[in-house]
């Protein structure tokens, strides 16, 4: 007789060309994910082949009762490491049954910006480094706590490291482009880094990385939480760097393309620091690798600043630079269109 295993695990390719889409988007609060699967003919290879479909907004805070239907447009499709075979993994965002955005939807603005002539001539590169902060589920208490521990290894210091490996293949096998992962500096906190990826490409891949990071956590039964500081008190917070570059910054001279973009990045610091997460407050204190949240600062290598230059890109004459300023909760849908709108189309008054 079959078990439980055995029926989550059937393959359905063997005898039907059904598969099973599961539609994501971004919830109310605009950090919490939302999914639900259907039923479609297989296979999928591209997003224009799926119907959109619909939720109930007022259950998640993105409609009012009484007008509750939102429509959920397919954006990016990824392969499902839970359900495998043909079955997708599928990151909408939302729209009005009249199809104008939702206030939460914030891909629409991001790929407006992207689609700009000035911004796609440029093919924006972005790399981002999710820190995130594994929590025992009853308590809200990191796994481990505390200790010395960035890319640490041993019983006594790297903790959740199946959960993190367990994700690191999920998202390599859904075709996320993650390009690693380690430990952090606090107990039971670790990153992965997503990219080089174009564009919005990279928002899409970081916010499905997430899902399937969640996923991972309710089998193992522990909390995820992507709070810039979990728990108070005198140690590293929880970030999102992110590294971007555009082509004029990658090819010679470039690095004189970066000073410019990190000058106008300057000029907008407050417009940035108010986009980039909620709570951000209590991890860029000037401490812990951050700079004081109302300073803007920058420098090659310089851990403490703003915005750093890596030695290379200095060396070199070209290359890339990285926002340290975004907190681990930030939307990468707002953050990665907002340094190529400041950079690139913004224009000082």
């Amino acid at each position: 007789m079959a078990n439980l295993t055995d029926l989550v695990n059937l393959n359905l390719s063997d005898c039907s060309d059904k598969i099973i889409a599961e539609y994501i988007w971004v919830g109310g609060s605009g950090i919490d994910l939302r999914s639900k699967a259907r039923t479609v003919k297989g296979p999928i290879t591209d997003v224009s082949q799926l119907p959109k479909w619909n939720y109930d907004g007022s259950s998640t805070g993105q409609a009012p009762g009484e007008d509750s239907e939102v429509i959920l447009y397919p954006q990016a499709i990824f392969k499902d490491p839970f359900r495998r075979g043909d079955n997708i993994l599928v990151m909408c965002d939302c729209y009005t049954p009249q199809g104008e955005p939702i206030p939460t939807n914030k891909r629409y603005s991001a790929a407006k910006i992207f689609s700009h002539p000035d911004v796609a001539a440029e093919v924006p590169w972005y790399g981002i480094e999710q820190e995130y902060t594994l929590l025992q589920k009853d308590v809200n208490w990191p796994l481990g706590w505390p200790g010395p521990y960035y890319c640490a290894a041993g019983a006594e210091k790297a903790f959740g490291r199946d959960i993190v490996d367990a994700h690191y293949k999920a998202c390599i096998y859904a075709g996320i482009n993650i390009s690693g992962i380690n430990g952090e500096v606090m107990p039971g906190q670790w990153e992965f880094q997503v990219g080089p990826s174009v564009g919005i490409a990279a928002a899409d891949q970081v916010w499905v990385a997430r899902y399937i990071l969640e996923r991972i956590t309710e089998v193992a039964g522990v909390v995820l939480s992507l709070d810039p500081k979990p728990i108070q008190g005198d140690w590293n917070g929880a970030g999102a760097h992110t590294n971007f570059s555009t082509k004029s910054m990658r090819e010679p001279g470039g690095y004189e393309v970066i000073k410019k973009a990190i000058d106008k990045l300057a000029l907008r610091h407050k417009e940035h620091i108010a986009a980039y997460g909620e709570g951000n407050e209590r991890r860029l204190t000037g401490r812990h690798e951050t700079a004081d949240i109302n300073t803007f600062k920058w420098g090659v290598a310089n851990r403490g600043a703003s915005i750093r230059v890596g030695r290379d890109t200095e060396k070199e004459g070209k290359g890339y630079f990285e926002d340290r300023r975004p907190a681990s909760n930030m939307d990468p849908y707002v953050v990665t269109g907002m340094i190529a709108e400041t950079t690139l189309l913004w224009k000082q008054n």
